[in-house]
């Protein structure tokens, strides 16, 4: 396939970085915001302060709130927040073409469907090709060019692989992988395992707890995983225990940064008022949980840090519940 032209919807972190990362090799890139106002600051100063400070966006790259001029693209790139996900596609709808394959860079669940990112665009825009990009990519560090690894998953082959070639750089490898169940849940699950680290953290644990939330965390999506038929190995790949390292111990991770907060002693409603940036990880609690009931998979981290966050748990009831559960072998 080639891509005579490229929308990025979404002006967030990783859809501005996705769009210069682009713009870089040569591809002429269009960024949707979903805001004029911020569209029309974003092309004037060429900055996103709001989302990836210090980056200078190229005058070449056309941006635009105009939804019609969007979807007038050879490939569409979504980047918008899980969240907002249907609505900005409902948007969309009627400016699309069915022909244009779509890849989708939005990690999290759809809580009212509990569908996966690519599901949910599947089921709005029922393109003919879709696709997912997902790994352990800090958009600050892509953007400053440290070597990043990220895979891209997709039913159609010719598909995946021509967006391996078209995002693969000296300091972004690409893999490919078949398993988009696996590719997209070991994206969104980890975002709640990072909570729990950040909870770790704000408590002023050490690195022998946050091990032990990695590698249970780890076995809970890919428990989840399996049950929704991933692929168990995913979960030990680039998109599953990468992206989860990255997310769990990184300082720019806005889930760590949510957990981290609420170890403290501030309550969820206080840490997002303070976020400019969307924590995936929120939302995706909350789905995970439904999953896991739905599935009748057992995910004892999940269920805490759904119970912290939403039904007002203390931290520290949550960690003393954890320990004290029946003993049983690894």
């Amino acid at each position: 396939m080639t891509f005579k032209k490229i929308s990025v919807l979404g002006d967030g972190g990783w859809g501005t970085t996705l769009a210069i990362l682009l713009h870089k090799k040569g591809y002429p890139v269009l960024l949707w915001s979903a805001f004029e106002a911020y569209a029309k600051v974003l092309d004037k100063t060429r900055r996103n302060p709001n989302f990836l400070k210090g980056v200078n966006i190229p005058d070449d790259i056309r941006i635009t709130s105009d939804i019609s001029e969007a979807l007038d693209t050879s490939l569409l790139v979504v980047a918008t927040p899980s969240e907002y996900l249907r609505g900005v596609l409902n948007r969309s709808v009627r400016y699309y073409d069915q022909g244009v394959p779509v890849l989708s860079v939005v990690k999290g669940i759809e809580d009212s469907t509990l569908c996966r990112m690519s599901e949910v665009i599947s089921d709005v825009l029922r393109p003919r090709s879709v696709a997912v990009l997902s790994g352990p990519t800090i958009a600050y560090e892509v953007a400053s060019g440290v070597p990043t690894t990220a895979v891209v998953s997709s039913k159609n082959s010719s598909f995946m692989l021509s967006l391996q070639e078209l995002f693969t750089t000296t300091n972004f490898r690409v893999y490919t992988n078949r398993d988009i169940v696996g590719v997209e849940l070991g994206g969104s699950l980890k975002n709640v395992i990072a909570i729990a680290c950040g909870i770790s953290d704000g408590l002023g644990f050490g690195t022998n707890t946050k091990a032990a939330i990695v590698s249970r965390g780890l076995a809970e999506m890919g428990r989840l995983g399996v049950s929704l038929g991933a692929d168990s190995e995913t979960f030990a790949g680039i998109s599953g225990l990468g992206d989860l390292v990255t997310t769990c111990f990184n300082s720019l991770s806005r889930n760590h940064y949510v957990g981290e907060k609420i170890g403290r002693g501030l309550s969820l409603k206080e840490t997002v008022s303070h976020m400019k940036m969307v924590a995936e990880g929120v939302p995706t609690a909350k789905a995970a949980y439904k999953l896991a009931k739905k599935q009748k998979v057992e995910t004892p981290i999940i269920n805490e840090i759904h119970s912290v966050l939403f039904k007002n748990k203390s931290p520290l009831a949550a960690v003393k519940h954890l320990m004290m559960r029946e003993m049983k072998p690894e």
